[in-house]
């Protein structure tokens, strides 16, 4: 049973589809179901059955369930700990963070990392998901919350301020009559971010006027005039239209962490990026 034929199998499992899966790896609808059927050949009985709520494992496939995560894991340390021992600074480094996070505090690191080792190639991967990095989903992640999957090296990389915005007639409009603003909020499931708390309770009468996940689509709909938004003081003072508002103080401040696996220790790319990144964000 080979590897490739492994992470189909896992793929469907976790998609619940061949489209899914198809879509997780990559590859072609058909070529997942030709894989799927010769690990059933070979199996000589079904590893799924189709349900109203998509495809899930048969008894057969959940007995080697285990055993195919199993091989998962050991393909995935070898792939970290072979790229962990490359010397030479060239390749692909993958990074997640949000993608203004990328955009207004990580660009200058990446430009510095080109011009330092221009056969790196930095990727980012711009999402508000927590990425998996035991499963190579990101070589090194930058978020706002601490890692807490095993094996990951962690440290506070940096404290990112936080400031009130609005248009220019969003802050004549907050100066004479605070209620009469709208907000712009994180959507519920970030609900209990610090700077969403701070926020109502300095407009407790003020409407709620839109939400989103990206703060990118925040400081936009802010720029617009749509009402007032906590956002990174990187992200507000670099949006042309934005103006920082003191009058209600300053918003909480959020720890930035940056993690990566263990085994990723000794990759030099990483390494470099790392010690550019701390150099001129601490």
């Amino acid at each position: 049973m080979e590897w490739s034929d492994i992470r189909i199998f896992l793929a469907v499992v976790r998609g619940r589809s061949l489209g899914e899966a198809a879509r997780s790896l990559g590859v072609s609808h058909p070529t997942i179901g030709r894989r799927i059927k010769a690990l059933e050949d070979e199996a000589e009985q079904p590893l799924f059955r189709r349900t109203k709520d998509g495809l899930v494992l048969t008894d057969a496939g959940d007995a080697v369930l285990s055993l195919a995560e199993s091989m998962e894991a050991s393909a995935l340390s070898m792939e970290r700990r072979l790229a962990g021992n490359h010397e030479r600074l060239e390749g692909l480094l993958r990074i997640s963070s949000a993608d203004w996070f990328a955009a207004y505090v990580l660009a200058p690191v990446f430009v510095e990392l080109g011009r330092l080792h221009p056969a790196v190639v930095p990727e980012v991967i711009a999402s508000y998901r927590l990425l998996d990095l035991s499963r190579r989903e990101a070589d090194v992640a930058f978020r706002i919350v601490p890692f807490s999957e095993p094996d990951i090296v962690q440290r506070r990389l940096m404290t990112m301020p936080y400031g009130l915005y609005g248009s220019a007639s969003t802050v004549h409009a907050v100066t004479n009559d605070p209620g009469s603003v709208s907000l712009i909020l994180m959507n519920s499931a970030q609900a209990h971010f610090p700077d969403v708390a701070w926020l109502l309770d300095r407009f407790p009468h003020s409407r709620r006027a839109f939400a989103s996940t990206s703060r990118s689509v925040q400081a936009q709909m802010c720029r617009r005039g749509l009402g007032v938004a906590v956002l990174p003081r990187p992200l507000g003072d670099g949006v042309d239209g934005l103006h920082r508002i003191d009058l209600f103080g300053d918003p909480p401040s959020r720890d930035v962490w940056v993690g990566y696996h263990q085994d990723l220790r000794h990759m030099d790319r990483l390494r470099a990026l790392l010690d550019i990144a701390e150099t001129m964000l601490t």
